[in-house]
């Protein structure tokens, strides 16, 4: 299959799942609060929903691929995206809500292990890590579109969600167009993957790792909206326009496939993994200063991008007879890690205040660089007959 052809319409999936479905529920949340009065012990709990979905329906993803193939799984997560975002579009009360996020956050995880099989299936093997690490930074396209959509409609929430449903919408008739069903393509033999962890040499670090950034970047993905607006130093065009400025760098993570093609695994690792440290330590310094702030922003962006795209390679490597699986297991576990950091953040800013908090979270960052990987040599997946 052509490059393009597969990878565009991915990238707009990513995009619709992580970007609008997921993302923007942050920036539109105290619209929503007020709109359905929802206290804030009540927005926690419609909140972790994002989280438990995910974890749930990356799961079940990642077994379904490796027994199925990915179009049913890629499929179903656009419908998923479509139904939260259009629930959550005309939502009366909390109830609703809920419903929505449920369908909303599942769309994340049941999207990401089946692109890395389409990948291994349809795109010849020199450009498949250039090809899964461009469709993972759709997530920043998403959150570009998420801030834009904050900044011009936040107070007109429902109708938001709405557009972005009609979006997804979109996104999923490409996709049904663009994926084919295994047995139509006589070229391609789908072998199923082994779906275990034992035996797998390299994979202990990729857990550890993978958890570790997690709980580092959950205190920046979570908060530093609510760090910087506590300054008093932003208007209300500006908290938004932080949000698009860590989109935008993301897109520069796209090329962290080349980057690793050229420089090695081990070495875009520790790079990414510095440079999330950096952003958190240099927002804990100077927040109120929003050229700090926003290049704090910046370096966050293009580093959680690119970072994501280093776990999604390392992972397939790993997990040669099962790319859906190499990139389940680490995204599983990325989540995990902003669960615990978030829950953790939380109380850290009660006790401490979100300077020292974030300093903390910046060591983190750089203690997930120290244990970053060693050279992973570069394996043909087995997907391919």
């Amino acid at each position: 299959m052509k490059f393009s052809r597969l990878v565009i319409p991915g990238i707009t999936m990513i995009a619709v799942t992580y970007g609008l479905a997921r993302f923007s529920y942050g920036l539109l949340l105290p619209n929503i609060n007020n709109s359905l009065e929802m206290s804030s012990f009540v927005s926690g709990i419609i909140s972790s929903l994002f989280y438990l979905a995910y974890c749930f329906a990356i799961i079940l993803s990642t077994v379904l691929t490796t027994d199925k193939g990915p179009r049913i799984m890629i499929l179903a997560a656009g419908t998923s995206a479509f139904l939260g975002l259009l629930i959550m579009g005309t939502s009366p009360n909390v109830w609703l809500l809920g419903l929505g996020v449920l369908f909303a956050g599942a769309s994340t995880g049941l999207v990401s292990p089946p692109y890395g099989a389409s990948v291994s299936l349809w795109i010849e093997h020199k450009k498949q890590g250039k090809a899964n690490t461009w469709i993972n930074s759709g997530t920043s396209i998403g959150i570009v579109l998420a801030g834009a959509g904050a900044l011009m409609l936040a107070s007109e929430w429902r109708l938001t969600y709405l557009i972005y449903a009609f979006i997804a919408l979109f996104a999923l008739v490409w996709n049904a167009k663009v994926i084919p069903p295994i047995s139509s393509d006589p070229n391609v033999k789908f072998h199923k993957g082994e779906f275990s962890f034992r035996g797998v040499k390299g994979a202990v670090p990729l857990i550890i790792c993978s958890t570790v950034l997690g709980i580092s970047t959950a205190a920046f993905w979570t908060f530093s909206i609510d760090f910087i607006g506590t300054t008093g130093s932003y208007s209300g065009w500006q908290l938004p326009l932080f949000w698009i400025i860590i989109g935008v760098f993301g897109i520069l993570g796209g090329f962290s496939g080349s980057l690793i093609e050229r420089f090695g695994l081990p070495w875009a690792y520790k790079w990414a993994s510095l440079v999330i440290g950096a952003a958190s330590i240099l927002l804990a310094w100077l927040p109120e200063q929003w050229v700090a702030a926003y290049i704090s922003a910046a370096l966050f962006g293009i580093a959680y991008i690119f970072i994501t795209g280093v776990l999604m390679v390392w992972g397939i490597r790993i997990f040669i007879t099962n790319a859906s699986l190499g990139i389940g297991t680490p995204f599983l576990l990325l989540a995990v890690g902003q669960v615990i950091g978030s829950l953790f953040a939380g109380m850290l800013i009660d006790l401490v205040g979100f300077a020292f908090t974030f300093a903390i979270y910046g060591l983190m960052g750089i203690l997930a660089m120290i244990l970053g990987p060693r050279e992973i040599k570069n394996r043909v997946s087995k997907y391919r007959g």
